[in-house]
């Protein structure tokens, strides 16, 4: 990568860090409701994945763990953050919230409240993908939490069989819930799972951005070959709760974060650009007022300022016979 994207991509991270950290503040300031999860820490992997996509052409979908996906995406920031505050103006007019997000003009073919609910869906937009003999893939997001699901098995045995063009991203940051994944899942290393499907799957740092484009752009080559579905894990750690509703500290070490928050995403990668001579400090702290600025004058501006669904409009969008006219054009080439 030349040195403008390189400096492009810390501050997509930087933005995305910053944005997740205003949603906490608007959550505690009672301007978001209901879940959120939060995805600070895990910055590289949507990031990284979805720069070596063909975004707004390839299928995107994740579980609820989504605002930066549904971004990075095509999904405009504004309109993530309208959603959150369940103004008019969101991505899904303010009827999702933060677990639903979906946005169908960037591919973006949603957030899903139920653990293990993307797997088929991504099945069946990856079998639209071949039935429509495009170069189209299905890239779908997934944590390991989710993988004892059996919609999971289900899904990877069809996949397989079917050789859909589905790329499984499982970001592994080690925890559903406050569980510990040793204490839930025989084979912890989620990769090797994939010999029970005939799935060619791999392993790799998902706390470094590099590391996660190179290993991604091999997974990403072979599903659109024609070869069939990948599995790529990353393994990373959210530095939050898992969702707003716990602390961590019920079930985490202080050691065992601080051993991670060496790791950050953004600390790696900032460390590399500076090492190599592209960025400076006063570089990345300029990086970081102008995202601060975008965030609060444009972003949160924005949501602010949206109005609420009216209760006269409950039923809209129930139904197909008033559909948002943004969503026609992209469902109708889904099939």
């Amino acid at each position: 990568m030349n040195k403008t994207d390189q400096k492009r991509l810390l501050r997509e991270m930087i933005f995305f860090r910053r944005f997740e950290e205003r949603c906490f503040e608007a959550y505690m300031e009672h301007k978001i409701g209901g879940f959120l999860h939060l995805y600070i820490g895990q910055e590289a992997i949507a990031t990284g994945v979805l720069e070596m996509a063909k975004l707004k052409h390839d299928y995107v979908i994740t579980g609820y763990r989504d605002h930066i996906h549904a971004i990075k995406a095509g999904a405009p920031a504004r309109e993530v953050m309208a959603e959150l505050y369940g103004k008019e103006t969101g991505s899904s007019r303010g009827r999702g919230g933060s677990m639903h997000v979906f946005d169908p003009t960037a591919n973006f073919m949603g957030g899903y409240a139920l653990v293990g609910q993307p797997f088929p869906l991504a099945a069946g937009l990856a079998l639209a993908c071949k039935h429509k003999g495009t170069d189209q893939i299905a890239i779908c997001f997934l944590g390991d939490g989710a993988n004892n699901q059996g919609t999971f098995h289900e899904t990877m045995n069809m996949a397989s069989v079917w050789k859909l063009p589905a790329l499984f991203v499982c970001e592994n940051n080690q925890y559903a819930i406050g569980t510990r994944i040793d204490r839930s899942t025989a084979v912890l290393d989620q990769y090797k799972r994939m010999c029970g499907y005939n799935i060619p799957a791999s392993q790799h740092d998902g706390e470094d951005v590099e590391v996660v484009m190179e290993s991604a752009k091999k997974a990403i080559d072979h599903v659109r070959s024609g070869k069939g579905p990948y599995f790529i894990e990353y393994m990373t750690y959210r530095q939050r709760g898992h969702s707003m509703s716990d602390k961590t500290s019920a079930y985490r070490s202080k050691e065992e974060e601080q051993k991670w928050s060496e790791r950050d995403p953004l600390k790696v990668y900032g460390a590399k650009l500076k090492k190599a001579g592209v960025l400076t400090d006063a570089d990345i702290k300029k990086l970081e007022k102008e995202v601060q600025d975008e965030i609060e004058n444009d972003v949160i501006k924005f949501a602010e300022e949206s109005p609420i669904p009216r209760v006269e409009d409950i039923n809209k969008y129930v139904l197909d016979d008033n559909p948002d006219p943004r969503w026609i054009g992209p469902l109708q080439n889904t099939y």
